[in-house]
This record gives structure tokens, C-alpha cells and sequence, in this order.
């Protein structure tokens, strides 16, 4: 009888991949063992090779739900074996080169249970087993065994013991498995101090009271998965203003959750697509259209409307401003089920911080942090050890778009493309906002999850503890270190600082060339292609010039990159306040355009030059003059800014960076757009100097200014503008790509998170035969920066070995 050993590697362990094993393995009448080490499981197996053939390939068709098998290798065993059975063996420590599963929403299985009274689930908020439940929140160290991890404080009883220890049932080896007898407890407190009383609710239990409080108007904060909720219900405007009066969130959209996707359908439309990201074992939240506002022409922009359809309860108008989407997700652990299990309507579900710092993850923390926000908290004794926000994805025609990659998606490795296979392993920095930091090791990228903006104490303080749990869990030892070329960047200083303390070369990556080469990773572009066109359009980015990038055309492989073409670079007076000010944006467009004169003298009764000419303009001259807090940046998310505040749409202020650009979407008058008349569409220049080509929006200016004089609607303005940024980007793109012999285009830069302006450039590039390639699986925005940065830097050690 031959006998082999095979090795697995890839998402394989807490998943129920060994009682898969056992069972195929009895199925097909062989003898042996498996076990988990650090490279992923080990078979050891013996039978005819009919039966070993028919097992193999049985286990890749027969994968749980949660599995990915990336490798499995078969080799003859010529060690000792004494099985006269098939069995599952301990874990065994070793080097540790396999994968941690992402958190997964509650599984149909464990959703029945917990509404099934005959069950010893039934009403369990901690319900799990291998399909579902907790992974990265509860993980302190691999092997992912329960003393491992924040489930070891909990004893097992002995019904839980029966089914974690019984090979043919669903919660064999399920780590955090557990019920009302010996697991994590939830309760409600009052923010106050004061006693909670059943006579206040007379309802089943805690978690069942918060829907009473909810519905009562009052506001939640919920302890989750991997951190900290703040809910109410998002019918009831008053509580939704109360929320974001407390919370001192004044604009930025809040994420919703409803109970199925029916009540999801009373507000928004939800394609096959959408419905699948839904429901799927990550749950994310996804950005839906609202019903009605996706085309009719309708001015959206009127601060009190609310979300109001035939059959169903408004939602408050604050819930979101100046859009034409929500944000949706469903329940997705037994907790969230149980409490929306009577709630007819959506409830906002937001997450529980004070602005600007991280989601909080701790009870003692929240007592403090939240008490003057929350009027109740709803605890649990489980720890969370991994803070993990919630993932947030879109559909754009048939594809996928990552916004922000949380739960349910991190740290599930991306296989880098062929040539990385044998990389040394690098540390990538990430961003200073919307940062990720990234692991490579061995032909893939673990990239971490979302942690936000590092720019205050708390924040920056959250990243280096996750980066320090990240290295320990997957015994990551950096030969290099990638970091952003900013020199201000937390995350470059960090970066620098390790690079000191260990003695590991440094790598600087171009900003904009991390975007172009994570895109060009992530759609599997080869290490030894031929180069690409990238076109980033973002914020802001540190250029090799030392100048603010932003609106960049780029020549580019793993290794290097040639700027080709940009945007015309334009003051950011008052520098960073230019973010927050659209309006300053406005008058250095308009001055660098030298149209501020005739603004005097033709478009004087414009409400935008009214506005302006109450500015200090004489000291905005002189600080444009000097260059004084004024850089020059190409940055196409500035000229967003610019175009929203000229016509009125957050002139004055933004809370949160690009805010304007966002609402200017929202508008766009759908009809417009596809009108091909070419008087529907804002001309842009073009010019060559220096060996480089320019985008001026002069022409795109002048027409603006025209069409706000004979005051044509806000939707059909935005429309022209989205269209005559697309029709310059891909005119661009013709020329370059017949100039550089190029085929291929990367769209990338958190510009392109726009569905109308990333439609409209693909349309226009798909009569040219260029392959267009797009974000899917990581950020379009900073938070896919890490991933770039990490291949920028193997290809260029590739390259000097």
C-alpha cells in the first residue's frame, strides 16, 4: 500500500478542515492522521492509489465554506506508521507560515439555532462554530487553538466539550464554541450608573430590552465583534441628531443595519451583486442607491429632505447629507440577529469613538469614553483583542470595489503575481490616512485592516500595536522596510525609526507609483511586464520634486516609473486648511487661470464671486505670491473641491476630506450624461513643457462661470464637468499610449472611488482596444498604498540581487 504524506497550505486551520479530512479520508477506507502545525495541516495517509487519487481530489471539491487551499503538495512517506485507523493528532508547533481566517457573519445553521427554543442556542448571542463566528478579534497567537485565544478565560462545559470534541459534528475543533452555561455573558448597563430593573422592560433579556430602547429613541452603544457600536433607530430624526450632536459627527455619512434584506429593499435598489456581498460570510457594508434618486433629476440637495418611501418609515434626512446612496449591512453575528429580531426598521449602526480616534474595543473605555454620548451600553466578557472595523465594498457594473478593508476580508492573504514567489520578507508602512500596513513573505501580501487616520495620538498608538501583534502572529521578521517618500508621514517616521533600531535597509516609494503598482499586483501583473500606464488621481502625494502630486499620468513597472503627464498644478492656500475650505480651492483656480478678472467684471452677481470678494484676498495674493503656505499641488481631489464650492455645494466648509467631490456625484443629472452632444461636455486644454504634458481646466473654467451666469441646474453642471474630466483623462491616455507603445491602463487614487467619473473614462477607453485594469480586492484609495509600496520594494531588491 503507498503511503504519502500532504502538506496544505492556505486559510486551513479554524475553519473545519480536519474532521473534513476525517471524514473523507474514513470515506475512502484509508488509515493515518492530520494534524495543524504553523505551515498549515499535515496528512499523513495509507490506502490503494485509487483511494488516495479519489481522496485528493474529494478534499479541494469538498472544501468548507471558509477554507482556501493555495497549495497541496503530495510526496511518498518513509517514516514510522502505525495507524490502523484514520485520526485527528494534536497540534504541533513549528515555523509559522500559515494563514489567520477572517471573522465570519453567523452561518444559516447557528442563525436557526438561536431562534429555536428546543435548542441549548436558543437566544445565545456567542452562538459559532467552524462555519462562523470569531477569528482575528480573539486570536493572540497561532496555532489558533482556544488557549490562544480570548475564549481561553471561558471553561468548556460539558455539552460544549461533547460537540467540540465529536469529529461528525459541525462544532468539532470550532475554537470559540460555547453556550449560556459556560460561555461569554452580555448585560445591559445605564450610562448613568444607575440600576437597569426588569420591571423597566419586562422583556426576554437584555440583548431583547435594547430593541425596546432603540425603538424608544434612546442611543446604544454595543459591544460587537471587533469593537465598540454606537446605535439608534434611523427612523427618528430627533435621536439621529442627537447622536451626531454627542458624537460631534456632524456630516459624515452613518452606516446602517437592517434585519433582511426586504427592509434594505424598501429604500434602496439591490442587484444580484449587492445581494450576494449581503449575505456573504464577510458582510460588509455596501454602498446601495436610493430609490428615486438615481436619475430623475431632482435637485438632492435640499438639507431636509427625507428618505421617504410608500410603504415603509422615512429615514431621518442627517443619517446622510448630500448623497444618493446608503450604506447597508445585515446582521452578522448571533448578537446583532437577536437584537434587530423584532426591529422593523434600519438602526444606525456607527462606530463607537470620539472623533477622530480609534472604535473602542474595551468596557472600562467606553464607560469613559462613551458615557456622555450613550444613554445605555450593552457589554459582553468576551475580549477583543484585534480591533476590526466594518468592511465597506461597492458594486460598479458587475465588479467589486473595496472602500475600506476590515472584517471579513483582513488578514486573508492576496497572492501576488508571478515572479514575487520568492521574496524576502518586507515590512510595507502604509499611509498617513486611511492606513494599512503590509506583510510579504513568499509569493503573498498580508495586508492588514483598516486603521484609519494616523494623525492623532490614540490612532497612531492603535497602528503600532496592531503592527506589533501582526509581526508577532505571523513571526514576521522584516529584511526591508517600505515607507511613503513624505517625510511627515507617522507611518515614514515609524518606518525609519525600525529601520534604525534593527538595521533593515529602507525603501521610499513614490507615492503614486505605490498606487499604480498595487493595482497592477492585484489584477496579477507580472514582475517582468512590460510597463503600464498609470493614471493616479487622488488628494495629495509626495512627488519626486518635492511638489504635491495628485493628478498623475505615469509610465510604470514594479521597478521604476517615467511621469508622462499631470494636471496643472494649482496653490493650496492655507495648505492643509485648503481640505477643509473648498472655497480656497475656487480662487487659486480661478486666479491660475487668470479668470479673477473677468469674474470682477462679467460674472460680478455670481454668488461665488460675492462670496470671494468677501475673502482677505489681498493677503491670499501675497501668500500665493511668496509661496508662502501655499504649495503648488496637481491634485484632481482639489479640483473637485473647487468646481463643488463654485457652485454652491460645501463652499464654505467640509467636515471630512472629500466631502464636496462626493455630494458633487450625488447631482450628477443622469439624463446629461448620456447626452453625447459635445455641448455637454467641459472642455479641458492640453500643453507640453518641460517634457512633460499638462491638463489645464481653463477652457472647463470659463464654460463654468458661463453656464452658473445663465443659471443651468446644479445636476446637469455637474454632469458636464464629470464628463469633460473623463473626455480629458482619455484623450490623454490616446495620446500617450500611441506616443509609449502602451496597451495597458491602471486606474487608481482614491479619485477613481467616483462611479460616474471611473464609468465615463472606461467607456471612453473601450473603443480603443487599451485594457483597463481596476481596483477589486484592495483600495483605490490610501488604503491600498501598502500593497504597492511592498512590491515596489521586492522588485527593486529582485532586481539588485
Amino acid at each position: 500500500m503507498p503511503t504519502e504524506e500532504i502538506r496544505v497550505r492556505g486559510t486551513v486551520q479554524g475553519v473545519g478542515f480536519r474532521p473534513t479530512v476525517y471524514r473523507l479520508a474514513k470515506a475512502c477506507g484509508l488509515r493515518g492522521d492530520v494534524c495543524n502545525d504553523g505551515e498549515g495541516v499535515l496528512i499523513r495517509v495509507s490506502g490503494s492509489e485509487e483511494a488516495l487519487t479519489e481522496f485528493v481530489a474529494r478534499l479541494q471539491t469538498e472544501c468548507p465554506p471558509l477554507a482556501k487551499i493555495n497549495e497541496l503538495i503530495r510526496t511518498p512517506y518513509e517514516g514510522k506508521f502505525n495507524f490502523n485507523n484514520f485520526v485527528i493528532s494534536s497540534s504541533v508547533n513549528s515555523a509559522i507560515k500559515t494563514e489567520i481566517v477572517p471573522d465570519a457573519a453567523t452561518c444559516p445553521q447557528c442563525q436557526k439555532e438561536i431562534f429555536d427554543p428546543f435548542s441549548r442556542f436558543y437566544r445565545y448571542p456567542f452562538t459559532n462554530c467552524t462555519h462562523c463566528g470569531p477569528r482575528l478579534s480573539i486570536i493572540r497567537a497561532i496555532p489558533y487553538d482556544r488557549c490562544n485565544t480570548s475564549m481561553s478565560a471561558f471553561v468548556i462545559c460539558p455539552e460544549c466539550a461533547k460537540e467540540y470534541n465529536d469529529v461528525e459534528n459541525r462544532r468539532f475543533h470550532a475554537q470559540p464554541v460555547a453556550c449560556h452555561v459556560c460561555g461569554p455573558t452580555a448585560w445591559l448597563e445605564r450610562a448613568d450608573g444607575k440600576s437597569v430593573t426588569a420591571s423597566m422592560f419586562s422583556m426576554m433579556d437584555d440583548v431583547d430590552a435594547v430593541c425596546t430602547l432603540l425603538q424608544k429613541g434612546e442611543i446604544i452603544a454595543i459591544k460587537g465583534l471587533g469593537g465598540i457600536h454606537l446605535a439608534c433607530d434611523a427612523t427618528q430624526e430627533t435621536v439621529v441628531q442627537k447622536l451626531r450632536q454627542r458624537k460631534k459627527r456632524y456630516h459624515k455619512p452613518f452606516a446602517l443595519m437592517a434585519r433582511d434584506i426586504e427592509i434594505i429593499e424598501q429604500y434602496c435598489r439591490v442587484n444580484a451583486k449587492e445581494k450576494e456581498l449581503l449575505t456573504s460570510s464577510a458582510a460588509p457594508i455596501v454602498l446601495l442607491q436610493i430609490k428615486g434618486r438615481d436619475g430623475d433629476g431632482e435637485n438632492l440637495f435640499t438639507p431636509n429632505s427625507s428618505l421617504l418611501t410608500p410603504n415603509s418609515l422615512h429615514i431621518a434626512p442627517s443619517v446622510v447629507s448630500g448623497q444618493n446612496i446608503l450604506g447597508f449591512m445585515l446582521p452578522y453575528t448571533p448578537l446583532h440577529h437577536l437584537i434587530l429580531r423584532r426591529m422593523n426598521r434600519p438602526i444606525v449602526l456607527t462606530s463607537g469613538n470620539i472623533a477622530d480616534e480609534p472604535q473602542c474595543i474595551d468596557n472600562d473605555e467606553a464607560r469613559e469614553k462613551l458615557g456622555t454620548i450613550a444613554d445605555y451600553f450593552l457589554f459582553h466578557n468576551r475580549e477583543i483583542i484585534n480591533r476590526v472595523d466594518d468592511s465597506v465594498m461597492r458594486v460598479i457594473g458587475d465588479k467589486v470595489q473595496t472602500i475600506r478593508r476590515a472584517r471579513g476580508y483582513a488578514p486573508a492573504p492576496i497572492s501576488l503575481p508571478p515572479g514575487f514567489d520568492n521574496v524576502p520578507q518586507i515590512l510595507a508602512m502604509g499611509s498617513e490616512l486611511k492606513n494599512t500596513f503590509c506583510l510579504l513573505r513568499e509569493g503573498e501580501a498580508i495586508l492588514s485592516q483598516h486603521l484609519g487616520d494616523l494623525e492623532n495620538a490614540p490612532a497612531f498608538n492603535a497602528y503600532q500595536e496592531t503592527l506589533n501583534l501582526y509581526l508577532n502572529l505571523f513571526e514576521h521578521k522584516p529584511e526591508i522596510i517600505a515607507i511613503d517618500k513624505h517625510p511627515e508621514y507617522l507611518s515614514s517616521k515609524l518606518g525609519k525609526k525600525l529601520a534604525d533600531t534593527n538595521q533593515i535597509p529602507i525603501h521610499q516609494i513614490q507615492h503614486h507609483h505605490a498606487h499604480i503598482a498595487a493595482c497592477m499586483a492585484e489584477n496579477g501583473i507580472s514582475l517582468d511586464s512590460p510597463p503600464v500606464l498609470g493614471i493616479a488621481l487622488d488628494g495629495l502625494g509626495y512627488g519626486d520634486d518635492a511638489t504635491l502630486w495628485g493628478g498623475e499620468f505615469l509610465l510604470a513597472d514594479y521597478r521604476k516609473f517615467q511621469r508622462l503627464a499631470t494636471f496643472k498644478p494649482v496653490a493650496m492656500i492655507g495648505s492643509e486648511q485648503a481640505i477643509y475650505q473648498p472655497w480656497r480651492n475656487t480662487y487659486a483656480q480661478l486666479i491660475a487661470a487668470n479668470l479673477w478678472d473677468d469674474c470682477q467684471q462679467q460674472y460680478a452677481d455670481l454668488e461665488i464671486v460675492k462670496f470671494l470678494n468677501k475673502k482677505p484676498l489681498k493677503l491670499l495674493n501675497q501668500l500665493m505670491d511668496k509661496g508662502i503656505n501655499s504649495p503648488p499641488a496637481s491634485s484632481v481631489g482639489r479640483l473637485f473641491d473647487s468646481v463643488a464650492a463654485a457652485m454652491g455645494i460645501y463652499r464654505d466648509e467640509c467636515s471630512y476630506e472629500g466631502q464636496a467631490a462626493i455630494a458633487l456625484e450625488a447631482i450628477v443629472d443622469v439624463s446629461s450624461l448620456n447626452n453625447d452632444k459635445e455641448t455637454l461636455i467641459y472642455p479641458f486644454s492640453f500643453s507640453f513643457s518641460d517634457s512633460i504634458y499638462c491638463i489645464d481646466p481653463r477652457p472647463m473654467w470659463q464654460a463654468l462661470l458661463n453656464d452658473l451666469q445663465q443659471k443651468i441646474p446644479q445636476p446637469v453642471i455637474a454632469a458636464k464637468f464629470h464628463k469633460g474630466l473623463a473626455n480629458a483623462i482619455v484623450e490623454m491616455v490616446k495620446h500617450l499610449c500611441q506616443e509609449n507603445l502602451i496597451n495597458q491602463v491602471a486606474l487608481t487614487g482614491g479619485v477613481f472611488q467616483n462611479c460616474i467619473l471611473l464609468e465615463q473614462v472606461m467607456k471612453g477607453l473601450q473603443p480603443l482596444g487599451i485594457k483597463v485594469l481596476t481596483h477589486n480586492l484592495v483600495p483605490a484609495n490610501d488604503g491600498g498604498l501598502s500593497l504597492g509600496q511592498a512590491v515596489i520594494a521586492a522588485a527593486q531588491l529582485i532586481q539588485e540581487c
